[in-house]
């Protein structure tokens, strides 16, 4: 995800779709432990895209 969409996402969605996203990472983490998966870097990504949301959402809420 783009940081320009995040930008232009408002604080509610943002705050449902960084859970949205926490819950697919958790989910794909427990079918990862149990059998490989052969794309590893999705995990990474997800991450990274988390963080920017919640770093856009700090952002927001300072303002």
């Amino acid at each position: 995800m783009k940081i320009s969409e995040i930008r232009e996402m408002s604080v509610v969605d943002l705050q449902e779709r960084i859970e949205a996203e926490k819950a697919s990472l958790n989910s794909f983490k427990i079918e990862h432990t149990v059998s490989p998966v052969e794309n590893t870097t999705t995990l990474n990504k997800a991450r990274k895209d988390i963080a920017k949301m919640l770093t856009i959402l700090n952002e927001k809420n300072k303002r």
